[in-house]
């Protein structure tokens, strides 16, 4: 959203060259002072009302500034550009180690996806955040210089901040400030189509706002009308708690209907005897783009941090005949926020009552360890700790000749190209090899008369023989636990 800005002129000059009072403004717009006599120059965007003598001089809304000439009111209408935020990267390393710089990369990456520029970073050796600014007083002096030089519009933190240093950040740099749980929200927040996903995101916002509201003092009290109700009354801060308290509530109560929806989908599934597969991994690792060459699901897939955030299941066909269903879930990334944890609860739970999980790797990524120990910890966390794990290490096609790799947690580990489909038939085969461990082999021979009992297999399970007989139809096939009661 850009900028739409009304001025009217006084002796040929606009109102708008001089400081006026902002009555209400989202993010503010500054106007020229009177000595250069410049155009007015915009710094920000959103609604700005501004009023001189109780009038209003000047409105924004859009991405136009009119000019209205005192005499006719003609407007003159000029053109203005997006603004584009340019931001500086901060960042604390509290070992030796260089985890802080490849944590900064994927800072500029986040930033990048949230429509930002990066013009600078900076990183300062701790042992620990300091606990009212984050980083130290002579380093936030080096920070406000370098602002200044590259002309920096905000800061981004490479870790979450507290209340307090939030504030006291903005009080000595004057600039906006974020933290890298701000950008992750923004971003899902551009990301989130379905009503599901959008109520997801707003929860996690919603508690992480909250905890962040600051108090602007008794001015902000309310006096009551009547006898017995004087007093400092509720304050502003107590509104908007409730406010938000409130809206949480309405959001939990959606999130429970969707969450027993998904409970009837994952016991229909159960029914159904098919075994679901979840995809995971890291973001941007490929795993829209590997679910759509498995089933041309259709799914967006680009080279963007979290290019997909709402889950998509669909059936895979394995060459032994046997069906998966195959959901791919939203990716991870280090120090993924808790309130977005609990918010994704129910999408991230999907991993958890899957009866294989396959793990996406990029394996030309330079941090590629330490995604992978990402990946884990999230499992860990949503205690996905039991189930049989397939490591498919991705992007072959870039990679070249690379030494093999391997995951020692998982089951199997193999290299793949989702892209160009290398190595895709043997990850098939594969999956298909795993699913068999947890099927009982048959070798029967059915009565005529029992025939249709056949067809159960041929649903459920994986036919290998059928031969028919003067005695019968001898039968050998895997078929699942729950359907080898009913032969």
């Amino acid at each position: 959203m850009a900028a739409c800005i009304l001025l009217r002129k006084q002796g040929g000059q606009a109102a708008g060259t001089g400081s006026y009072e902002i009555a209400y403004a989202t993010r503010i717009i500054c106007f020229a002072n009177k000595e250069d006599k410049s155009s007015p120059r915009r710094e920000g965007l959103g609604f700005c009302f501004a009023k001189q003598g109780g009038q209003i001089l000047c409105s924004c809304k859009g991405s136009r500034i009119c000019f209205a000439n005192k005499e006719d009111m003609m407007a003159q209408i000029y053109e203005t550009d997006e603004e584009i935020e340019r931001v500086l990267l901060i960042g604390v390393a509290l070992d030796d180690n260089d985890e802080a710089e490849s944590s900064l990369d994927e800072l500029a990456e986040l930033a990048k996806t949230a429509g930002a520029v990066t013009v600078g970073r900076l990183i300062q050796p701790r042992e620990y955040f300091h606990p009212a600014t984050y980083i130290g007083k002579g380093k936030l002096e080096e920070v406000r210089l370098m602002a200044d030089e590259l002309d920096a519009t905000g800061i981004i933190c490479d870790d979450e901040l507290t209340p307090a240093q939030l504030r006291n950040l903005e009080d000595v740099l004057n600039l906006k400030i974020m933290d890298r749980t701000m950008v992750i929200l923004d971003i899902f927040a551009s990301r989130a189509n379905t009503s599901e996903g959008k109520i997801q995101v707003e929860m996690a916002q919603l508690k992480y706002r909250m905890t962040r509201l600051s108090g602007l003092g008794t001015a902000l009290s309310r006096l009551g009308g009547g006898i017995g109700t004087r007093g400092p009354g509720e304050k502003k801060i107590e509104t908007d708690r409730r406010l938000i308290r409130d809206r949480i509530s309405r959001l939990n109560a959606q999130l429970k209907e969707i969450e027993n929806h998904r409970e009837i989908q994952r016991q229909k599934r159960s029914d159904s005897t098919i075994p679901v597969a979840a995809i995971v991994g890291y973001t941007n690792a490929g795993k829209s783009t590997l679910l759509n060459k498995l089933t041309n699901a259709g799914v967006l897939s680009e080279d963007k941090l979290f290019a997909t955030l709402d889950p998509t299941t669909r059936v895979l066909k394995l060459p032994n005949t046997d069906k998966v269903l195959l959901t791919d879930t939203v990716g991870f990334i280090r120090k993924l926020p808790h309130n977005l944890i609990e918010a994704f609860k129910s999408t991230l739970e999907e991993a958890k009552y899957a009866d294989i999980i396959i793990h996406v790797v990029d394996s030309v990524h330079p941090d590629m360890d330490r995604q992978i120990a990402a990946v884990y910890e999230t499992l860990d966390e949503l205690q996905v700790g039991d189930k049989p794990v397939i490591t498919l290490f991705n992007k072959t096609d870039l990679a070249g000749n690379a030494e093999t790799i391997k995951d020692m947690r998982a089951k199997c580990s193999m290299r793949v190209s989702a892209k160009t489909g290398e190595g895709i038939d043997e990850f098939l085969d594969e999956l298909g090899k795993i699913l068999r461990e947890n099927r009982i082999h048959i070798n029967r021979c059915f009565k005529y008369q029992d025939a249709g009992r056949i067809q159960l297999i041929r649903e459920f399970g994986t036919l290998i023989s059928e031969e028919y007989t003067q005695d019968g139809i001898e039968v050998e096939a895997y078929v699942p636990k729950e359907i080898y009661d009913k032969l």
